[in-house]
C-alpha cells in the first residue's frame, strides 16, 4: 500500500533533535524522503504496523505529530509536483 507519512518533532529542547533524527532513521529503512519530514511508503501493512509500533517509542505523544495517509493502489496518479524532479519513479516496494 502507498502511504505518505509525515511528522513534527518539537525540536525546543535538546532531547527533540535526538528523536528528530531517530524519526527520520526509522523511516528511511521504508521509503523516500520527499520533503524534510516527509516519507512516500510502499509498505504493506505487517510493515506499516512495525514502523508505527517502532515511532511510537521514539516520540513524545505530548510535544510530536505523526500523520499517516494511506494513497491507495495508484500512487502516481494522486501526486502532482511542481518544482525539483519527483523522487520516486516507480511504486516497487522500497524495503530490501
Amino acid at each position: 500500500m502507498n502511504i505518505l507519512l509525515t511528522y513534527d518533532v518539537n525540536t525546543s529542547a535538546s532531547d527533540g533533535a535526538k528523536r528528530l533524527r531517530k524519526v527520520a532513521k526509522q523511516c528511511e529503512k521504508y521509503g523516500l524522503r520527499v520533503q524534510d519530514s516527509v516519507f512516500e511508503l510502499d509498505v504493506d501493512m505487517a510493515q506499516l504496523t512495525v514502523l508505527t509500533n517502532e515511532l511510537e517509542k521514539i516520540i513524545d505523544e505530548k510535544k510530536d505529530s505523526i500523520r499517516i495517509y494511506h494513497l491507495g493502489k495508484n500512487l502516481k496518479e494522486h501526486i502532482t509536483v511542481i518544482g525539483r524532479k519527483q523522487l520516486i519513479e516507480n511504486t516497487e516496494a522500497f524495503i530490501l
